[in-house]
């Protein structure tokens, strides 16, 4: 199991949007960095990110999980990069900001404090639980709760 953060322009898509695709999912384009396609790539079925909204927010929304691995993206004329497929699984109970995270002594080493323009990003295990404890979240969430998302 690995695990991702995903940065999104709230105006552009947002963690409301994300959740009205339910099960289905949506497809995670327009990625035009070559780190960020090649952190997507590097996904699995069944690994879970957290879902951030970026510019004026800069706050942890909730939590996603891959349901379908890298494949050719559609938006791209010159064929250079790829996409995911997310699927909303949890909506954060307190959403973290990236000041509070900066503040986190034991979050100083995760990819969103060091270079947070990176729009698809790695974070280990420990981030991952330290954050969704954070935010009230379910570290070990597998499926979907739909009921607890449209509480957002």
């Amino acid at each position: 199991m690995q695990y991702w953060l995903f940065k999104s322009e709230p105006n552009t898509w947002g963690w409301a949007d994300q959740i009205a695709r339910g099960p289905k999912g949506e497809h995670w384009d327009g990625v035009r960095n070559f780190l960020a396609n090649k952190n997507m790539k590097q996904m699995q079925l069944g690994d879970k990110g957290f879902f951030y909204h970026s510019v004026n927010e800069k706050r942890i929304m909730g939590t996603v999980e891959i349901i379908k691995t890298h494949y050719p993206d559609h938006t791209d004329p010159k064929g250079r990069f790829g996409m995911v497929d997310i699927q909303a699984l949890e909506t954060a109970a307190y959403h973290v900001t990236l000041a509070e995270i900066k503040a986190e002594t034991r979050l100083a080493d995760m990819v969103l404090v060091n270079n947070s323009r990176l729009s698809v990003q790695p974070v280990t295990a420990r981030e991952w639980k330290l954050v969704c404890k954070m935010a009230g979240l379910d570290p070990e969430r597998n499926k979907a709760n739909v009921a607890d998302n449209a509480k957002a």
